[in-house]
């Protein structure tokens, strides 16, 4: 099974698992060659929107994926006091890459079969449904592999300063981890086929839509799925050890079923075997985040930062994925694959990214002025709850905001970079500049959110207390 992580045959096509044939031999060639010269003789436009019209779009799907992220905060907030998670406390190292498989996988497939959509590769219902059921086996793969390796991460890194080492917790980490992911991907993966084909019936733009609702619930359903999980299999770790076994076992054995069917359709095949590089790599990313967050729970000077994490993790995560998402959609309408438009050819600089009546400017403006409004949204949604740690002082607010501002602007930067640099060099952005910038929005906001409690401590606005 792991055999495939280290079979790279090549970097992915920019055809980003759109394959025009379900043939194979020389009776797919010929037939790929018909579609493309149909397509040449039909080009499809690019589906055109106002700034207004845009924003509109993305303002619900994105409050509806904030309070999916105050549920997940308030969830680890109250699960935090659990005695899985005070005695296993490399759960916590689990959480940013657990919930960074949304990053990884479900905005990466969201990305994927949006743009599908808008470039006219989901018309024909076989090929649409080729596409969605590769697509969910894969996601299968990936997810179970994922979560058996963020466990091994999560107990090498909880050893590492410690240096205390219990199997029968470690084969509990693994269960739960690998158990979490495999669910929670089937259950999200479901939801954003869904998601995708409304979105392409109601004449919606997926890239707008897709992937802010990809990330929605699916912090809270993985949290809450993690935390029954890793509490279950504590509570029979004394009568019935033997448990966490068989469930991670159960797991890993599916996984051969769901590489059989990935195979079998073009479009997940490729991936099945080049696809592994940025989802790993995120994992790690996110698992130093996890870190952060497990040294910093662990201080009960800072027990205000549990219920912020998700938030601002989640929204800078949502906020780049749509620009992503957005970009390479426009760069497989306008450019071909290795060539970059005009405008962001010669050495990257911020002003690139929002200044500019481009289509890409205007949406990173509208991103950007998300911000602000949203987080105040959700940090008074989470004073109401009464669930904070931390009173809304004004200190706290400016300090908070100034680092959830901060997040996104670097995030947004970055994604402008990396998605044109990924397209220059042949790689499909829609496959690898998600995994990357969710897992750099987990460490970058867990880091500046770290930064901002300690800088809040050392001037004396503190009030840990608050919601106990």
């Amino acid at each position: 099974m792991l055999a495939f992580l280290f079979l790279s045959p090549g970097s992915l096509s920019t055809e980003p698992m759109l394959p025009e044939g379900r043939l194979s031999g020389e009776e797919a060639d010929e037939e790929e060659e018909s579609e493309e010269e149909g397509q040449q003789q039909a080009p499809r436009n690019m589906p055109k929107e106002s700034p207004l019209a845009m924003a509109l779009q993305i303002l619900v799907p994105f409050l509806l994926a904030g309070f999916g992220t105050v549920s997940a905060g308030v969830v680890l907030d109250i699960v935090q006091h659990w005695e899985a998670f005070k005695n296993i406390t490399e759960i916590f190292i689990l959480v940013p890459a657990l919930l960074g498989l949304k990053g990884n996988l479900e905005m990466t497939l969201a990305s994927r079969l949006s743009t599908a959509v808008n470039v006219g590769k989901m018309d024909s219902p076989i090929e649409k449904w080729n596409l969605i059921i590769g697509n969910l086996a894969l996601k299968q793969v990936q997810a179970t592999v994922i979560g058996f390796l963020a466990a091994v991460v999560a107990v090498v890194l909880g050893w590492i300063p410690e240096g205390k080492f219990q199997i029968s917790h470690a084969v509990l980490l693994c269960s739960s981890s690998v158990a979490t992911a495999f669910i929670a991907s089937l259950l999200q993966g479901i939801i954003m086929v869904g998601v995708i084909v409304g979105s392409k019936k109601t004449g919606i733009n997926p890239d707008n839509v897709a992937t802010p609702i990809a990330a929605s619930f699916g912090d809270l359903i993985t949290l809450a799925i993690l935390a029954w999980i890793s509490q279950g299999l504590y509570n029979c770790l004394d009568s019935h050890p033997y448990v966490s076994s068989l469930v991670c076992v159960f797991f890993m054995c599916l996984t051969p079923l769901w590489m059989v069917i990935s195979s079998k359709h073009p479009a997940s095949r490729q991936l099945l075997y080049s696809g592994w590089e940025p989802v790993i790599t995120a994992m790690f990313i996110s698992s130093i985040g996890g870190l952060i967050l497990d040294k910093t729970v662990s201080d009960p000077n800072l027990a205000g930062i549990v219920v912020y994490t998700p938030v601002i993790n989640g929204i800078g995560g949502n906020l780049v994925a749509i620009q992503s998402s957005r970009i390479s959609t426009y760069l497989h309408f306008h450019s071909t694959p290795g060539e970059v438009p005009d405008e962001a050819k010669g050495c990257y600089y911020p002003c690139r990214t929002f200044c500019g009546t481009g289509a890409n400017h205007r949406s990173a403006q509208v991103l950007l002025l998300l911000v602000i409004p949203g987080h105040l949204i959700f940090l008074y949604t989470i004073d109401l709850m009464e669930r904070g740690h931390t009173s809304l002082t004004p200190v706290f607010m400016v300090v908070y905001l100034a680092a959830a501002l901060f997040q996104v602007f670097l995030l947004l930067c970055i994604s402008d970079w990396m998605v044109h640099s990924m397209w220059k060099s042949g790689k499909d952005p829609d496959s690898f500049s998600i995994p990357y910038l969710t897992a750099l929005g987990d460490l970058l906001g867990t880091a500046l959110l770290a930064l901002s409690f300690h800088f809040l401590w050392i001037i004396g606005d503190q009030d840990s207390d608050v919601g106990d």
